[in-house]
């Protein structure tokens, strides 16, 4: 008797091992692709300067008296797995508010969620509609989270992705995981996005095009050609895309310090548009004997070209540092974005772990933005771009320091405040400096 139930112990225990064996080796089941998902957020900044030194003022100038002004913006964001490898997005936006001076004064203006218009009165708009789909290689996958314009699912590591439709480009290129989001993050224009990126978008910041990327495990590659505004800052965008475009190439290397995540990116572009010249500008007014005027050198097919880099590394534990690096011909009519011809920006980002709040974030950074010789003089002798002009100008870089502390209140509410410091407001050293207080209220919400 004993003998047989040490016997039948031993089997037992042999076949519980067996069993915790196979459940320790057997590979876990993949998690069932998401189909569909539905966020939404809102935003909405106040923000309030007071006077500063302005011994004169021009037709595009921030004035120097006290401003305060609010925006706000409600986005839905729906995404739809059309086919395995094939998703849908589809986001409509309503915005409204007003920027300091109708958005004028400042080429790294210090609302990012207010888009260069004037009208206070929210309206609705389609901000993307566009279709992905992907092309994959080798059997490794890339877990992706749900998230806004990104279904929960295990995309290819390796893949060739291609994106068409209405977006902005800022979605998949210039990146930077600590500054790239004025809801969230920094808000001034030249900080959330590379200000000597004169990137094609109509007024509200979108346009139509399509994006090619390749990715790996460790570095990407995209290629994107999308639609220019018919005039500056114009809301209709050209459909002459053979002729007039945007064209965008960028590689990023993923990068590890002592394990730490980061990334380096560069970026080339090459705009083509009925834009002018600076130059030309300042010789037909010198010929005429009136102010310079950019908008009567227009020719169509003008090129713009330029460069951007971008990195981000953590280097300790809820510590971060980024930066940007910015230049363009400065040549040409700005156009698009901001008036801005080189850039660079440094800053740090500390996450609430720090202080057992794991969910808030504390970060501070300075961008410097300038502007070519030619393009100062055409501002010094009266010159306008479409947000910037003093009426003359004594040169200087236009400095612009930001901090801000976000607090997560609830899982679905995030307050921000935050503060601007201006020097040489649309690089000018006769007026400002300018300080920004700003107080950011943002929700979302998600359901798959």
């Amino acid at each position: 008797m004993l003998r047989f139930r040490a016997r039948f112990l031993l089997l037992a225990a042999l076949r519980l091992a067996a069993q915790d064996a196979s459940t320790q080796t057997a590979a876990p089941a993949d998690p069932e692709p998401e189909k569909w998902n539905l966020f939404y957020q809102a935003t909405s900044i106040g923000q309030y300067h007071p006077a500063f030194s302005s011994p004169y003022a021009g037709l595009f100038s921030l004035q120097p008296n006290p401003e305060a002004e609010t925006s706000i913006t409600s986005t839905l964001f729906f995404g739809w797995q059309v086919t395995p490898g094939t998703q849908l997005y589809f986001d409509p936006e309503i915005a409204g508010g007003r920027g300091f001076s109708a958005t004028n004064g400042v080429a790294n203006f210090p609302n990012g969620e207010m888009p260069r218009v004037e009208t206070a009165t929210p309206k609705p708009y389609l901000a993307r509609l566009y279709v992905l789909h992907d092309f994959g290689f080798g059997d490794a996958k890339d877990p992706q989270e749900s998230d806004e314009n990104q279904l929960g699912n295990a995309r290819p590591m390796t893949r060739y992705t291609i994106v068409v439709g209405r977006f902005t480009v800022t979605d998949f290129f210039d990146q930077n995981k600590y500054s790239n989001d004025p809801r969230t993050q920094f808000m001034g224009w030249a900080a959330m996005y590379n200000g000597a990126w004169d990137y094609p978008a109509d007024t509200r910041g979108y346009t139509w095009g399509w994006m090619h990327e390749f990715h790996t495990r460790h570095w990407s590659a995209r290629y994107a050609s999308a639609a220019m505004p018919k005039v500056a800052n114009g809301e209709q965008l050209d459909r002459r895309l053979l002729r007039d475009r945007s064209d965008m190439v960028e590689g990023e290397v993923r990068t590890s310090f002592a394990g730490r995540e980061g990334a380096v990116r560069l970026l080339n572009y090459y705009n083509h548009a009925d834009m002018g010249n600076y130059a030309e500008a300042l010789r037909l007014a010198a010929e005429t004997h009136t102010l310079p005027d950019v908008i009567a050198t227009r020719q169509v097919g003008t090129l713009k070209y330029g460069f951007g880099l971008s990195a981000d590394q953590e280097i300790a534990g809820n510590i971060a540092i980024f930066g940007r690096l910015g230049w363009n011909d400065g040549k040409t009519e700005s156009f698009a974005f901001t008036a801005m011809d080189r850039l660079a920006t440094l800053g740090i980002s500390f996450n609430g772990a720090r202080w057992r709040r794991p969910h808030d974030t504390a970060a501070t950074e300075v961008t410097v933005g300038g502007i070519s010789a030619v393009h100062a003089q055409y501002l010094e002798q009266g010159g306008y771009d479409f947000l910037i002009g003093d009426g003359t100008l004594r040169y200087g870089p236009e400095t612009v320091s930001e901090s801000y502390y976000a607090a997560q209140l609830a899982p679905w509410l995030t307050t921000t405040l935050d503060l601007q410091h201006i020097t040489n407001p649309a690089y000018n050293r006769d007026r400002g400096p300018v300080w920004v207080g700003s107080l950011r209220l943002h929700m979302e919400f998600g359901k798959k």
